[in-house]
C-alpha cells in the first residue's frame, strides 16, 4: 500500500522528524496493550504543533487516505491499532506534550493531547493542585486518548469521568479544519455540543488536539480505609452511611470479593491483608477529609467505630491506613487484581456497568448464571461501588490447553451471555474502556435502532469519506 499514500507530501509538511518510515520503529505501535489485534502501517505521522496535525488531516482528505490516531496506546478494546491490510497512517499526538498553562485562579489547565497523566499530576501537585482522575496507566496514557475514551478511573464518584473533567476542547475535524473550543464556558447554548460530541469518539469524529481540564485544590488531609464486610449489598449500605455522616468527601469506593483479592496474597510479592481473616467481600474507600478541617481525623475515626458497631450495615472489621506507605499498600492490593487474577486461570475481562443499586445484585447472580451455563468455569468480580462500574471476569476451565481456541468458541458465547445480562439490568456493555473493535459487533447486536441510525448519521456527516479511525467504534451496516 505504501507506493500509494502520498508519503513524501506528508514528510514535506512534518519535516524529518514528523515521518517514521523504519518498520523496526513503526513496530511497537501495531498491536494493542492486550496484544489481541495486530495491524499494518507503512508509515506513523507525528506533528508538533495542531497546525500540523490540521496539515497531515487536510492531506489525507485529499487523498482519501485514513488516519489512525494514536497517544499512549494503551487501549483496552483495540481503539489505537491500525487496520490490518496497511491502508491507514498513524497519527502519533506523543510529540504534542506541552502543558501550556495552569491557572491556579480558576482552576484550570490547558494541556495538549500528548501529555501523560502522571505528568500532568506532577505540574498540578507543584502548582498545589491536582487533576481527579487516576488510573493504571498513567504512566503512559495521554490527555488525548483519555478524552476521546471519556476514560473513568477511580475517583468518578466524586468527580466524574472525562465528560465531566473536560471544560473545553481543540480538534482537528475530518476536512483538516481546526475547532478552537477551548475557551471554558459554563453558559453556551449555539446548539449542539461539539465537545461532548468528540470526547467518547474514540477518534472517528476528529483528533483531539489539546484540552482546557478542571484542577481541583491538593488533599491536605485524606485517609484511606479498608472495610470487610458480609456482601455487596453490605458495601452498599455502608456507602450510604458514610456518605450520610460525612459528607461529599469520598473520593473513591472499591468493592471486592475475597477470591480475587486473595489471588493478590498468593502471587504477589510483598502484599498482605490488611484485616485477617479476609472478609468475604472488602471495600477500600479514600477519604478527602481536607473541608473537615483540624477535626477531621477524630471525626472520621468516630464515624468507623459507630459504623463497626452498626450491626445492620454487615461490617465485619475495618482497618485505617496510619501512614501513606500503608495506603499506598492498600491500593496496591486492588490494582493488582487484574495481574493477579490470570494466575488462576484464562480470563475474559467485562468492563460493564449497571445501576448502583442494582450492582451488588448483578455482582453476584452473573457469577452464579456464568458458572452455571458453563460448567467449569470461575467467575469473580470487583469495581466502582460508587458508580455502577463492575470488572466481570470469567475464566476458562482449568487445563484449558488452546487458551485462544477456547476464547472464540466458548467465549463468544459467554461474552453474549454476559452482555445481555447487563443490557437485562439497564447496563452498558462499556462501562470506561470503549468500544473500540472489541466491542462493536456487541454494540450493534444489542443496541436500538435509534441509537444505530444517530450514531452513522454523525459519523457520516462530519466524516463523509469515513477516514477517522476507520473499523472503530461504529458498526457497519452489515453488522446490525
Amino acid at each position: 500500500m505504501t507506493s500509494s499514500l502520498p508519503l513524501d507530501a506528508f514528510a514535506r509538511v512534518l519535516g524529518p522528524k514528523g515521518l517514521i518510515r523504519d518498520s523496526n520503529d513503526i513496530a511497537p505501535w501495531l498491536h494493542d496493550w492486550r496484544g489481541h489485534y495486530h495491524g499494518q502501517s507503512p508509515a506513523i505521522l507525528s506533528p508538533a504543533s495542531t497546525q500540523e496535525v490540521a496539515a497531515c488531516v487536510t492531506l489525507a482528505a485529499e487523498h482519501g487516505v485514513a488516519l489512525v490516531p494514536q497517544g499512549g496506546n494503551t487501549s483496552m478494546v483495540g481503539g489505537a491499532t491500525p487496520p490490518a491490510d496497511g491502508s491507514a497512517l498513524i497519527l502519533s499526538l506523543r510529540r504534542m506534550n506541552r502543558i501550556r498553562s495552569i491557572d491556579t485562579a480558576a482552576n484550570q489547565a490547558v494541556c495538549e493531547a500528548g501529555v501523560i497523566l502522571s505528568t500532568l499530576h506532577e505540574a498540578a501537585e507543584a502548582a498545589g493542585r491536582r487533576f481527579p482522575l487516576s488510573l493504571g496507566a498513567k504512566g503512559s496514557a495521554t490527555i488525548g486518548g483519555l478524552i476521546s475514551t471519556n476514560a473513568g478511573g477511580t475517583q468518578v464518584l466524586r468527580h466524574g469521568t472525562m465528560r465531566g473533567l473536560v471544560d473545553g476542547i481543540e480538534a482537528v475535524l475530518p476536512d483538516g479544519s481546526i475547532y478552537d473550543g477551548l475557551a471554558p464556558l459554563k453558559k453556551d447554548n449555539r446548539g449542539y455540543d461539539l465537545k461532548q460530541l468528540l470526547i467518547g469518539g474514540e477518534g472517528t469524529l476528529g483528533i483531539v488536539t489539546a484540552a482546557t481540564l478542571k484542577l481541583v485544590p491538593a488533599i491536605t488531609c485524606g485517609a484511606t480505609a479498608w472495610f470487610g464486610v458480609g456482601s455487596p449489598h453490605d458495601a452498599l449500605k455502608l456507602l450510604r452511611a458514610l456518605e450520610a455522616r460525612l459528607g461529599p468527601i469520598i473520593e473513591g469506593f472499591e468493592v471486592m470479593a475475597a477470591e480475587p483479592v486473595s489471588y493478590v496474597f498468593d502471587h504477589i510479592p510483598n502484599t498482605r491483608p490488611p484485616i485477617s481473616p479476609l472478609a468475604p467481600w472488602n471495600a477500600l474507600v479514600e477519604f478527602d477529609l481536607t473541608s473537615l478541617g483540624e477535626t477531621g481525623p477524630a471525626r472520621l475515626e468516630a464515624v468507623l467505630s459507630d459504623v463497626l458497631g452498626e450491626s445492620a450495615l454487615g461490617v465485619t472489621d475495618a482497618a485505617l491506613a496510619q501512614n501513606e506507605a500503608q495506603s499506598r499498600d492498600f491500593w496496591r492490593i486492588r490494582e493488582s487484581i487484574p495481574e493477579a487474577e490470570r494466575s488462576a486461570g484464562f480470563p475474559i475481562p467485562f468492563d460493564i456497568s449497571v445501576p448502583i443499586n442494582s450492582m451488588p445484585d448483578f455482582m453476584i447472580e452473573a457469577a452464579t448464571a456464568c458458572t452455571t451455563r458453563f460448567p467449569g468455569t470461575t467467575a469473580t468480580s470487583y469495581g466502582h461501588l460508587g458508580d455502577g462500574n463492575v470488572h466481570f471476569h470469567v475464566r476458562a476451565p482449568k487445563g484449558t490447553v488452546d487458551t485462544a481456541a477456547w476464547l472464540h468458541g466458548e467465549g463468544t458465547e459467554i461474552r453474549q451471555y454476559v452482555h445481555d445480562m447487563v443490557v437485562a439490568a439497564g447496563g452498558s456493555i462499556s462501562a470506561e474502556h470503549g468500544i473500540g473493535q472489541s466491542k462493536r459487533a456487541e454494540l450493534a447486536r444489542l443496541s436500538a435502532p435509534s441509537r444505530l441510525m444517530t450514531l452513522r448519521a454523525i459519523k457520516a456527516a462530519l466524516d463523509p469519506q469515513g477516514i477517522m479511525n476507520p473499523g472503530k467504534l461504529i458498526p457497519l451496516a452489515s453488522e446490525g
